[in-house]
């Protein structure tokens, strides 16, 4: 629950920017945002993410520090940034005390927009007084909102270099995989948690990449409510995914002992993958711009044959542009250390 300090921020509220504009978000809502900004709250690890890529001179801080696996992938002078907290998402955390002290010139969510997300940016809105941005961070709108928020930010040259990039992959990804039969595209499941019976269903923003990818997401929709869901067994076993991903170590280290898991085809044919996630996840954990080089690796791991680049130097590339950070062998070694990583062999 959102704790507020009602007095500052009624304080805080009655004081217009000296010269706004009017910025319409994802949910046509008119914010008047300073025409200067300086300072930015991310509302929630997607927006974080948006934000280092895009300005992290403009951060105030982390929803949540960087780990200590996480930093040798974060620039020096942003790794101990403080931590204050998310205002959105699961298990909200910010102490809006803490937001109202340090003054963002603007707070900004990515990701899902549905009205539960709309109704959370309206209210913090109105109890702190800062203008609050809700961003689409779909894939298929992801060009659009980050040329909005480089206009926003002030970065327009670096939002236009990474919707470049951002459409070169999806492009490549489209044309390569645009005469592969549905016969042909493989049955993915995306295991979330150790047990691996959490699920993201078919169109959420968790599993997209999967769809984008040529996959199908076994993972039908029961309902038009929600993202992630808890499956049965039974219910995996029907489906019968060929392949299996996942982003938690300890399911992907006992799977193949699992008596049940066996019985699963992407099981007994061995094509369970273990993403990588530093310094942000690369299947979703967020669900954020970082998907990106995971929806290469996605479409490499489904279809080998169509993208046989060195996915050494994709990454490397990509880590390059998107977090401005030089990998040498060993650091990309230690991320790429995940079993079943189509990449090239190190080059002595």
């Amino acid at each position: 629950m959102l704790r507020l300090a009602f007095t500052a921020a009624l304080c805080l509220s009655s004081i217009a920017p000296a010269t706004a504009r009017d910025v319409a978000d994802s949910v046509g809502r008119k914010v008047a945002v300073p025409d200067r900004v300086d300072k930015v709250m991310a509302a929630g690890p997607n927006a974080a993410v948006v934000l280092y890529v895009l300005a992290p001179e403009k951060m105030i801080g982390w929803p949540s520090a960087p780990r200590l696996e996480e930093r040798p992938f974060i620039l020096p002078e942003y790794r101990d940034l403080p931590e204050h907290g998310r205002l959105t998402g699961r298990g909200d955390t910010a102490n809006i005390e803490v937001v109202l002290k340090a003054k963002p010139d603007l707070v900004f969510d990515f990701g899902s927009v549905t009205p539960t997300y709309a109704s959370l940016a309206e209210r913090v809105q109105q109890q702190t007084g800062l203008p609050y941005l809700l961003i689409d961070g779909h894939l298929d709108v992801t060009a659009a909102s980050l040329r909005l928020l480089g206009d926003v930010l002030g970065v327009a040259e670096r939002a236009a270099a990474i919707v470049r990039a951002v459409e070169e992959i999806e492009g490549l990804i489209a044309t390569r995989l645009k005469d592969v039969p549905e016969s042909a595209r493989r049955r993915v499941y995306l295991a979330r948690q150790a047990n691996g019976l959490e699920t993201g269903l078919r169109g959420s923003i968790n599993t997209e990449i999967v769809e984008r990818a040529g996959g199908i997401n076994v993972a039908e929709r029961a309902s038009g409510r929600g993202g992630i869901a808890n499956v049965s067994v039974e219910q995996l076993l029907a489906w019968a995914p060929d392949t299996v991903v996942t982003w938690d170590r300890n399911f992907f280290e006992r799977v193949y002992d699992d008596q049940v898991w066996q019985t699963v085809p992407a099981v007994k044919d061995r094509r369970v993958y273990l993403a990588p996630r530093l310094p942000f996840g690369w299947i979703d954990a967020p669900p954020s711009i970082n998907r990106y080089i995971g929806l290469r690796w996605i479409a490499s791991l489904l279809y080998p044959d169509r993208f046989p680049e060195d996915f050494r130097a994709v990454t490397r590339d990509f880590h390059r542009l998107f977090y401005r950070v030089d990998l040498d062998e060993a650091t990309l070694d230690r991320l790429l250390d995940p079993a079943g990583i189509p990449v090239s062999p190190r080059r002595r």
